[in-house]
Order: structure tokens, then C-alpha cells, then sequence
């Protein structure tokens, strides 16, 4: 789908060049679509944009279709590209956005002395683009996000999807990290340089595939392709509190029932199919498993999840 609608970034060192430098200006908001009109020709039902964010960082978003806000929110060691196959089916009847968080895909990268959270950068994001309210949909990763936001910002949800992942149960930005978990993570980081990143990504990118269902190999090359190109920042580095996490659940049931409606969705041979919590402490909620499909559930079966998706977001939109 990249090569698609971006066929000059996939296979040019322009595009490298033009997103280096204005990582190096630091502009607050800039729209490669802009920029880079020359390159962008035959693209004009989507763009590609960088927003600036707390602490001088960079998210890349890309954006299309029209209608009522939506966000795709991807899952640890991916990145936008994750959404390809909801990219059209969505975009045709919602404004579809799709972003890195930092340190993935083409964000800025990511630093250990950053004071912030993802689900801060996604509010960032959509203050830029003036949206008030949003559907948002989180897979895994993005379900830590997303859930986040369902607790620390209500108030900016139209509806809320969590994909495999929810609200985690881990300390928050508010308890530093002390010295026991300086020292384990340093411990951590010495053995995955011993064993090797690339070691580390082939055996990620297998215990994705082959939690999956009988469709499992269809996701192998896209998880394989984003997994190799992925810095791996995160391993390696004493990586920041980026998820509210314990200090989400407070918020959630001080807050309760939140009015947000909520789907769950689950994949069946993930073996993660019990009440999912968060339905607890809202007012409109449910949860549904998906039969003969695991983690990467829009991946593995993206028809069922498009249908799926779409159908509970109708019934939550006001368009």
C-alpha cells in the first residue's frame, strides 16, 4: 500500500533527505504534502504530514477521506503501515488518520529523558489538526494508547477500540524508574546485545505469525517488513513511562461509567479471551473474540475485522 500511494518515499533517497531536514529545522508543523508537491503527483487523496510535540519531537501522520475523525493507533516494533489493509475501507466513510508513534516508522526518535506519554502526543496530534473529538482505534500497543486516553481524556473520544491490549497494569510517569529497575534494564540490555537485535526481530516477528489462526502466513512479509526496518530503540535503551498504565485505571474508576462507548476485540487463539475490565467502567460497552485468529487480528483477517470495526462505529457516529 506504501508504494501505492507513496511509490518516490518508497524507493527515493529524496524523500529521506526532505523528512531529515525537517526533523534538523524542528518546525512545529510541517506538511510533506506541501513541501514535496512535485513528488506527492497522482497522491492528492492523502497526504503525509509531521506535527510537532513536547520536547522539541516529531510525529509523522499520514491522513485521508473525509467526515468524522478517526485514528489508527499501532503496536510495539510497527508502524502505520500496520493499517494498510483498513487504510481504503475506512478512509471511504471517515477522515482516517494513521501516525508513528515516536521512536517508530518516521517519527522523531525517541529519548530517555523524555517526560511525556504517547497518548499525550496522539492529543498533540489532534489539537494540531483542530479535532475535538475522535473515534480511536488501538491494536496491542496502541490499545495501551488508546485505553490511556479512554481514562486520562474522555472528553476527546467519539468512540474507542481496543484491538488486543487494553489499559496496563504498570506504573505510571508520576513513579520514576528506580534503581532496582535501572539495574535490571541494564542487565536486559547487555544480554539482547549479547544475543542479537536481529536474532531478537526474527524471533518476534515468528511469535507474531504463529500465534495467528489458519491465515497466519498471509501477514508474514508485511510483519517481517516493518520488524527489519524498525530501529529497535526500545530494547535497547532505558525507554521512558510512556503509558499512563496504574495511574489510567485510577482516573478510569474515579471517572466511572465513562460515557465513551467501548468495543473489545480479541483474537481467539491468542488465549486472551476472558472479561476484559475496562467494560466495568463504562456506560456502553461490549466485547467480541474473533474466531480462528490471534494477535495481528487486522492483519490476519482484515475483512472480518473491517466489517466488524465499521458496524460498531456506525452505531456510534453522528454523519
Amino acid at each position: 500500500m506504501l508504494s501505492r500511494f507513496f511509490p518516490i518515499f518508497a524507493s527515493t533517497m529524496k524523500y529521506i533527505n526532505i523528512t531529515n531536514a525537517l526533523r534538523r529545522w524542528s518546525l512545529c508543523s510541517v506538511c510533506l504534502a506541501t513541501v514535496t508537491t512535485a513528488l506527492l503527483a497522482g497522491c492528492a487523496s492523502q497526504r503525509g504530514c509531521y506535527v510537532g510535540v513536547q520536547g522539541g519531537g516529531m510525529v509523522y501522520y499520514e491522513e485521508r477521506g473525509k467526515g468524522e475523525p478517526l485514528i489508527l493507533l499501532h503496536g510495539h516494533s510497527l508502524d502505520r503501515r500496520m493499517w494498510d489493509t483498513q487504510w481504503r475501507d475506512f478512509s471511504a466513510r471517515y477522515r482516517t488518520i494513521r501516525l508513528d508513534f515516536r521512536g517508530y516508522g518516521l517519527s522523531s526518535a525517541m529519548r530517555e529523558d523524555l517526560h511525556t506519554t504517547h497518548a499525550d502526543d496522539v492529543v498533540a496530534l489532534m489539537d494540531s489538526l483542530k479535532i475535538e473529538r475522535a473515534h480511536v482505534v488501538g491494536l496491542s500497543m496502541g490499545a495501551f494508547v488508546a485505553g490511556d486516553m479512554l481514562a486520562m481524556y474522555p472528553d476527546r473520544l467519539l468512540s474507542c477500540v481496543l484491538c488486543s491490549g487494553g489499559i496496563r497494569n504498570s506504573k505510571g510517569p508520576s513513579e520514576p524508574m528506580d534503581s532496582a529497575e535501572n539495574a535490571k534494564r541494564e542487565q536486559e540490555i547487555a544480554a539482547l546485545r549479547l544475543r542479537g537485535v536481529e536474532v531478537m526481530k526474527r524471533e518476534w516477528t515468528e511469535q507474531l505469525v504463529s500465534g495467528g489462526g489458519s491465515r497466519r502466513e498471509t501477514m508474514r512479509k508485511p510483519l517481517r517488513r516493518m520488524i527489519s526496518q524498525w530501529t529497535a530503540w526500545q530494547p535497547l535503551h532505558k525507554e521512558p513511562r510512556l503509558f499512563y498504565g496504574k495511574e489510567a485505571w485510577a482516573e478510569l474508576r474515579r471517572k466511572a461509567p465513562v460515557s465513551v462507548p467501548l468495543l473489545i476485540l480479541r483474537g481467539e487463539t491468542e488465549g486472551k479471551t476472558s472479561h476484559a475490565r475496562e467494560l466495568d467502567y463504562v456506560k456502553d460497552g461490549e466485547q467480541i473474540t474473533l474466531p480462528d485468529c490471534g494477535h495481528m487480528m487486522n492483519m490476519e483477517q482484515p475483512q472480518r475485522f473491517n466489517a466488524i470495526v465499521l458496524s460498531f462505529l456506525s452505531k456510534h457516529s453522528k454523519q
